[in-house]
């Protein structure tokens, strides 16, 4: 099996976000960075928010180069006030932010009686916090402007679960409640917010995921990714693009009358 990451799809793209202002956070790697690269391909000014500052600027370099504007900006989004800061800097910078991408977010898992409470409220705390901070910050420039797309990550974990994930599944399920809410109360001011629950996809976080719990399982990561595409209907492992296609979709004018959705990518996982 091949472990080679396709941030950029191989396929030819719309341009449909040509003066549009989008945030990206996680933005520094995997799915984040796929987002990221995504919509600079169709023409948006990106603001790239990551802790990891290097590979951050990296991949605003590479936005940058595609012809667009893009920054790379420091924010951990577990603190409001980078949050906000950071969110008033885009806006300062551009005028507008026309979408979010919440796309930050951590692994842990371990069984019941091993999960500290500092895991799980670190869990929780990037991967469900992070993303109700971030919403928070841009509903009020989308409302008064009266339109917008607000995409969160979950994951097919928090449609559905296994043994030895308790605070990431309940961190992205967390995420689908979020969303369901946020989509109900900006419904009426042209904002759409739904969620991406993306299956195995071929990132950093997974190939990290791999060793913790093939150690734990007396495998070798190859076997446990192996496993992984294997239980998949298509008998694979997603890319970052297939996952970065979706969100683009959900952020285009095609969308603009879907919301409050919770939409796997997962090829065909959770409903197998």
């Amino acid at each position: 099996m091949k472990l080679e990451p396709q941030l950029v799809s191989p396929f030819p793209v719309p341009t449909r976000f040509e003066g549009e202002v989008v945030i990206v956070t996680g933005a520094a790697s995997g799915i984040g960075k796929a987002c990221a690269l995504r919509f600079a391909q169709e023409g948006a000014s990106v603001a790239c928010l990551d802790v990891q500052d290097a590979a951050n600027e990296a991949t605003a370099h590479a936005c940058r180069v595609m012809g667009v504007g893009a920054r790379a900006l420091h924010c951990d989004v577990t603190n409001p006030d980078h949050v906000h800061e950071v969110t008033k800097q885009v806006i300062e910078e551009w005028g507008k932010v026309d979408v979010l991408v919440a796309a930050a977010g951590i692994y842990s898992g371990g069984w019941l009686e091993e999960v500290t409470l500092a895991q799980w409220q670190r869990a929780l705390q990037v991967n469900l916090t992070g993303v109700f901070l971030c919403v928070q910050a841009v509903t009020p420039v989308m409302r008064r402007r009266a339109r917008g797309s607000v995409i969160a990550l979950s994951s097919m974990a928090g449609k559905t679960s296994w043994a030895g994930t308790h605070e990431y599944s309940a961190a992205k399920s967390g995420v689908i409640g979020l969303v369901h809410s946020a989509a109900m109360e900006l419904a009426p001011h042209g904002v759409t917010v739904n969620a991406v629950c993306p299956g195995n996809t071929l990132t950093e976080l997974l190939l990290g995921v791999a060793q913790h719990v093939a150690a734990r399982e007396g495998i070798t990561p190859e076997a446990w990714l192996d496993r992984r595409a294997r239980e998949c209907p298509m008998r694979r492992l997603a890319q970052p693009w297939e996952i970065a296609g979706v969100v683009a979709f959900l952020a285009s004018p095609d969308a603009r009358f879907i919301t409050g959705q919770a939409i796997e990518v997962d090829g065909g996982f959770v409903m197998s």
